[in-house]
């Protein structure tokens, strides 16, 4: 497996890109939340943010192994 990834020369630690595309799922998942009217119910916008990054981050790391191995 694979730790790294060579991005024009420069090599990249793996969590690097699993990182950014958690940020990207996340930017989309935002305006949902929001217009489904979630945020009403939740105590904590930014606390409850920073849970659902590392939430989908973890699903994303779990998916890639997967894939991976």
């Amino acid at each position: 497996m694979r730790y790294e990834i060579d991005l024009f020369g420069v090599l990249l630690p793996s969590l690097m890109l699993w990182l950014v595309i958690t940020y990207a799922i996340g930017a989309l998942l935002r305006p949902v939340i929001e217009r489904s009217g979630l945020y009403r119910y939740v105590w904590h916008r930014a606390l409850f943010d920073l849970a659902l990054y590392v939430c989908l981050l973890g699903g994303v790391v779990y998916l890639s192994s997967g894939l991976l191995s």
